[in-house]
């Protein structure tokens, strides 16, 4: 896997050995890129279920500030701070090891906002839709902040609280949910 774009273009990054993570394919990425563009400069991004941060690294190589990656998996977070490193992006970046409900209940205490939230769970979970229900309350994104939910194409995730789905990419089974926060 390799950044697709940006000041990093062409960077190599190592993904986690074994079925436990599933990398977003690269046309998903530069899709889910390119609708993003208009919103990257500069924002403030989380990315839940990270994996070896693929979605948010590709974000800080097309000019996003800073990306707070949330992963759990020891072998994707091995994989995650090996890129980091050597891409030399610490200053840019925060990695939060641990179960995504918990580390978005800290976040929300710590009184973290974010302008675009990503978020790639396993398809066979309910957790994206758990998720969903914690970032629709609001606490963690700015106004007019954006989440995208990538899933099965079978399995639309509803709107939950201040988010309202307003764009669907398609890609085979894998669909990309576009959410604005209103309110």
């Amino acid at each position: 896997m390799r950044v697709i774009a940006g000041a990093l273009k062409g960077r190599r990054l190592v993904t986690p050995r074994g079925a436990t993570t599933r990398p977003t394919a690269d046309q998903v990425r530069t899709a889910l890129m390119d609708t993003l563009g208009p919103w990257l400069p500069d924002a403030r991004v989380l990315d839940l279920f990270a994996g070896a941060g693929g979605v948010g690294l590709e974000a800080l190589s097309r000019g996003a500030a800073h990306v707070t990656f949330v992963e759990r998996d020891p072998r994707a977070l091995d994989a995650l701070v090996e890129n980091i490193r050597t891409l030399d992006l610490e200053p840019r970046t925060h990695v939060a090891r641990g179960d995504v409900a918990r580390q978005l209940a800290r976040l929300a205490g710590e009184g973290r906002r974010f302008e675009i939230v990503f978020l790639d769970p396993p398809y066979a979970t309910d957790d994206a839709e758990r998720a969903l229900a914690t970032l629709g309350g609001g606490a963690l994104l700015v106004s007019e902040g954006l989440v995208i939910a990538q899933h099965l194409t079978k399995r639309r995730p509803q709107e939950y609280g201040l988010l309202r789905a307003f764009r669907d990419r398609r890609f085979g089974e894998t669909t990309l949910t576009f959410f604005r926060a209103e309110g």
